[in-house]
């Protein structure tokens, strides 16, 4: 004999802006969840002794709420909705029945059974967000989510077959995929079919947080920025991994912010599966170079004001021997200077400029977190940007912009 049929649930949509959401756990699921709650505006409060880098990430830039430790029934005081995102069943029942004692929804991701609310699949469309419930079943509510976001429109395409003479062990394969600069919204119409699709997702910590959000629950998300070691063993990692992964018949997607190729180390990546025999597609994305100042209405190139742009990293001092920037060279030219990764160096990259003949007045700008809602735009001059940085507080990621551009569109 077969039980009552459980009630159905009850479709709603919180507004969570301003309210506490507690969430329990700081690891792959958390990584996942947390995005969301913190585009609806949530106060998100997270619990755990440790943290993905994605998640310290949201910490460090004063988005969340973080406390250090394990659970207490205390940390739900005030919450509106708890989200436990931990593998112990235990120390899950155990925030289930907090939550339980103060009448608080809690969602669960090791057991929907003994959850009081579903986390629904979500697909969002401009203003338009459609969120699927599949009776309990995540891989009915992803399908039935995958053909609303057809219907809406959306930037879903026929499957991701090899070309015929892809081939690779078992039929695994590797897609380079660039992101864009922050806004979820900016990733390829083939980037976000690649990524709909993958079984591995290999993301840097500077991916849309949102796009991780939509990923099937049965994907393998490895956090790159998680792993150990300096940045050459540590991108050693990364290649062993996207390899191993697709010889054991996996489709992986190496998901990179911006461009794969623009000071993203994607050559390397190609390099090693091409090595191994692992078939790979190479999936250009919007790079912050150019988006990001744009987006701050600083065109890098404009009629009459600049007829060329240079991007380069600033990661290295000017003075440091494994520089290969001919910084000399960049202060004689005339159009547009594109700064990546220069905040740390700012100063001594200024003051090198100047001393090679680039005048102090020249107009700089520089742009935190661009094309996301943190998004903060400083204007300055070459001789005053360092200082006008730090009094700003402005971290990164930003881009810094040197030249006529910066005021090309201001009336």
């Amino acid at each position: 004999m077969t039980g009552p049929t459980p009630p159905s649930p009850y479709p709603l949509g919180l507004r969570l802006g301003g309210r506490r959401v507690v969430v329990v756990g700081g690891g792959a699921v958390a990584t996942r969840r947390v995005p969301a709650l913190l585009d609806a505006g949530a106060d998100v409060l997270l619990v755990s002794p440790e943290l993905t880098p994605a998640l310290r990430a949201h910490v460090d830039a004063g988005r969340l709420h973080w406390e250090p430790r394990r659970f207490a029934p205390g940390d739900l005081d005030g919450a509106w909705l708890v989200q436990v995102a931990v593998d112990d069943r235990a120390a899950a029942a155990a925030v289930s029945a907090a939550a339980a004692e103060r009448r608080i929804f809690c969602v669960r991701a090791d057991d929907r059974t003994a959850a009081s609310a579903w986390t629904p699949a979500v697909t969002r469309h401009g203003p338009v967000t459609v969120a699927v419930l599949g009776g309990g079943d995540p891989r009915r509510a992803m399908g039935v989510r995958d053909a609303v976001r057809d219907l809406l429109g959306a930037r879903t395409a026929p499957g991701f077959a090899p070309s015929p003479e892809a081939g690779g062990a078992a039929g695994g394969r590797v897609a380079l995929v660039g992101a864009g600069p922050g806004d979820p919204e900016l990733i390829t119409v083939k980037g976000w079919r690649l990524l709909t699709e993958a079984e591995v997702v290999v993301a840097d910590r500077l991916v849309p947080g949102l796009l991780l959000d939509e990923l099937r629950p049965d994907v393998e998300l490895v956090d790159a920025s998680k792993i150990p070691y300096g940045p050459s063993r540590a991108q050693e990692e990364i290649n062993r991994i996207l390899v191993d992964r697709a010889r054991a018949g996996k489709v992986v997607v190496r998901l990179k912010g911006g461009d794969p190729y623009v000071f993203g180390r994607g050559g390397e990546e190609l390099l090693a599966c091409a090595e191994a025999g692992v078939p790979v597609t190479v999936v250009p994305g919007v790079t912050s170079a150019i988006a990001v100042p744009e987006v701050a209405g600083v065109p890098v190139t404009h009629r009459g004001v600049a007829h060329e742009f240079t991007v380069v990293s600033g990661h290295l001092a000017p003075d440091a021997p494994a520089s290969l920037v001919r910084w000399d060279a960049l202060a004689g030219l005339r159009g547009t200077l594109v700064i990546l990764m220069g905040l740390k160096n700012l100063a001594a990259i200024a003051v090198t400029l100047i001393a090679h003949g680039k005048p102090a007045e020249t107009p700089a700008a520089v742009i935190q977190e661009g094309t996301t809602a943190a998004q903060r735009t400083l204007r300055s001059t070459l001789g005053t940007v360092a200082a006008d940085v730090e009094a700003a507080a402005l971290r990164p990621p930003a881009i810094v912009v040197v030249g006529d551009v910066v005021h090309a569109l201001t009336p």
